[in-house]
């Protein structure tokens, strides 16, 4: 029997296909050592499945479903309030630009739009924002927590809006010029409102300032700040540049103790509380001082962030404490452990990141690295909190013997904030590797 012979084309076509395959097969095992060389953290799949596009008056609008629940992870409508609010949209907008900016997804970029066309729909004439959108999209405008004043939700939407706009300044031009329209509106509102007069008063023996959010609100006065650093970038107002230093002054007399005495440099919440979530008054120094380079923001956050941080970990971590002031002494009037949520650490997170960043200091890095631990097991749990599979964070330590394993979109966006920032700092991540190797 006579053997088929390969004439030239025959070769070529089969020489061709082996190259092929080759290529292929190397194609695949660079994407597979690859993906087995770099552990990655932030998995937003679980985020993905909260967020819905929907359409009121023939506009669309992206929204995030606060509640989801343990085993099956369905969406929950929150009861009296609405199916999806700015907290948490706005929480998501910026975590979104955030991960387009690393990855240039289109669909990212996509939901950041429509996650902000919802942060619009809200906003009130007074320039304020309402919170809650109900189950027939209709805005929530009575419930407490959802009336457009100046409020956690207002400074949470500006923060956002603050955030998104350099995204679409290049992109989007015309869509950028409505975020900054929206912006003048809240700002303009605030101008207004300006205090006249610091005032101060007495509580528990300790001087509090009168003209932050709340009164004393230092929590809800850092995320404005957050936002307000942002804005002057794109408006110059000097009014606002004197405000933001007011809001800082204020800020630096809510921080008590010292390097040696309890309760070692921590910023008090409000009045002469300190509760772990939303605590994000170094952060908001520390962005400050990018604006006005004025040193005694940088030293005071420092303080907290060398001395209060470690002294949180070492206690496995606090959800809040009270204290008064007794002949001198600062004195812990209570304080409780529990619950611990992913919201209590992400403000730290970004405290110790941006402080390396100023500084230089891989102390801080590395810090942040520890901190980010008790997303994978190093809490007084012993439990994993987050899941890189799936992008699940449990909603939050009970106690150490009980999780709340419902998976909401607060728990959910500050574990994948948290962890974001982490992948991106190279000392911190290192932490973090090590650990889970060993796990």
């Amino acid at each position: 029997m006579k053997k088929p012979q390969l004439n030239f084309f025959n070769l070529v076509i089969v020489v061709a296909l082996l190259v092929a395959a080759s290529y292929i097969d190397s194609c695949g095992k660079d994407k597979q050592e690859a993906t087995d060389n770099k552990l990655v953290l932030v998995y937003p799949s679980h985020l993905d499945n909260l967020y819905e596009e929907i359409e009121v008056g023939g506009k669309k609008l992206g929204i995030i479903h606060i509640y989801s629940d343990y085993p099956d992870y369905k969406w929950i409508e929150a009861k009296g309030e609405g199916i999806a609010c700015i907290d948490d949209v706005a929480r998501a907008a910026i975590f979104y630009s955030q991960y387009y900016s690393s990855n240039h997804e289109r669909i990212y970029l996509h939901k950041v739009k429509m996650l902000t066309e919802f942060i619009l729909f809200m906003q009130a004439q007074n320039g304020y924002f309402y919170n809650f959108i109900e189950v027939d999209y209709s805005i929530n405008k009575t419930y407490k927590t959802s009336v457009a004043e100046p409020n956690w939700w207002s400074w949470r939407a500006a923060w956002a809006l603050s955030e998104t706009y350099n995204l679409f300044a290049q992109s989007d031009p015309a869509f950028a010029d409505q975020i900054k329209k929206s912006m003048d509106k809240l700002f303009n509102t605030i101008k207004k409102n300006l205090p006249v007069k610091k005032n101060v008063k007495e509580i528990a023996g300790f001087e509090r300032p009168l003209w932050l959010q709340g009164e004393t609100g230092a929590d809800q006065t850092s995320i404005l700040i957050l936002a307000l650093t942002n804005y002057l970038k794109i408006s110059k107002e000097p009014s606002l540049l004197t405000y933001l230093n007011d809001l800082c002054d204020g800020i630096l007399k809510m921080q008590e103790g010292s390097e040696t005495n309890f309760p070692y440099c921590a910023f008090m919440s409000w009045e002469n509380l300190w509760h772990a979530y939303g605590n994000s008054q170094s952060y908001a120094l520390l962005k400050t001082y990018e604006v006005t380079h004025n040193k005694k923001y940088l030293h005071a956050a420092l303080k907290e962030i060398d001395n209060f941080y470690p002294y949180i970990i070492k206690k496995n971590y606090l959800n809040y404490f009270s204290i008064r002031k007794e002949g001198g002494n600062i004195i812990a009037d209570e304080m409780n452990q529990f619950s611990q949520i992913a919201y209590c650490l992400r403000p730290m997170i970004f405290a110790s990141l941006e402080a390396a960043k100023i500084t230089k200091k891989k102390f801080y890095s590395n810090l942040a690295g520890k901190l980010s631990l008790w997303f994978f097991g190093k809490n007084i749990s012993g439990e994993k909190m987050y899941d890189i599979t799936t992008g699940i964070c449990f909603d939050g330590i009970n106690n150490q013997n009980s999780l709340n394993k419902n998976s909401g979109a607060e728990s959910t966006i500050e574990a994948l904030l948290s962890l974001s920032a982490v992948q991106n700092n190279k000392a911190a991540f290192s932490i973090v590797e090590k650990y889970l190797e060993h796990k």
